[in-house]
């Protein structure tokens, strides 16, 4: 029987503006299991985003359970969310997120040192991985300096550096070409299948679709369809 990472039992996310209650997601249910890769479904208002955000800790459910990683989301505090992200989460967002004054190897390293990992051990980690994704010779590159393809490749290692039991991806190819956009697919689809990592997709595009284990599909913020 496959170990379960994730299991989502009613969960519910309601956004309040003044008079207004907006549902974000209403009373899902949700398992996954470890060493799947998962891809959310849905157009924009969906609620695959605010799903990711979730699982990521950078939400609180309104109402419902949430475990992910023997962690219980719904009732951590703000302080464990913090080291939940730092330890059991690693994010790739369609906007790549890299700080603009730090060249690539420090990008790669920012969430490890902020971890508390030693800094030797971990620039020879990063070396490694951006070799991996033939960065080598961008290391010392700024993000400016980057194409778009290059910029996700360097977030996906960045996603990696702490060794997290899950990778979250928010419209990974979203800025990128078709042909950008199918190299990190592909790269993420190995990560899955040589490495084993938990990775979860939200997204709009078929590119994610030939490395899915699975697909779930969202409308209104509940879930209409996964098999």
């Amino acid at each position: 029987m496959q170990e379960i990472i994730i299991s989502a039992k009613k969960l519910t996310r309601i956004y309040v503006h003044g008079a207004t209650e907006v549902i974000g997601l209403s009373r899902i249910d949700l398992e996954i299991g470890l060493g799947e890769l998962v891809v959310f479904k849905g157009n924009s208002g969906s609620g695959k985003s605010t799903l990711l955000s979730l699982l990521a800790g950078l939400d609180h459910p309104t109402s419902g359970d949430l475990v992910v990683a023997e962690h219980d989301l719904a009732k951590t505090s703000e302080r464990g969310l913090t080291l939940f992200r730092r330890q059991v989460i690693g994010m790739v967002f369609q906007s790549f997120n890299l700080l603009p004054t730090l060249n690539v190897l420090e990008n790669v390293c920012l969430p490890a040192l902020l971890a508390g990992w030693p800094y030797r051990e971990i620039v020879i980690k990063a070396r490694e991985y951006l070799n991996w994704m033939g960065l080598e010779h961008r290391m010392t590159h700024l993000p400016a300096q980057l194409s778009g393809g290059e910029m996700q490749r360097t977030a996906i290692v960045r996603a990696l550096i702490n060794d997290p039991a899950i990778v979250l991806a928010d419209e990974p190819t979203g800025n990128l070409d078709s042909q950008n956009g199918e190299a990190v697919m592909a790269l993420l689809g190995e990560l899955n299948h040589k490495f084993k990592r938990t990775i979860i997709v939200a997204t709009h595009s078929r590119l994610a679709d030939p490395y899915a284990t699975r697909q779930i599909y969202l409308k209104d913020g509940r879930i209409i369809g996964q098999p």
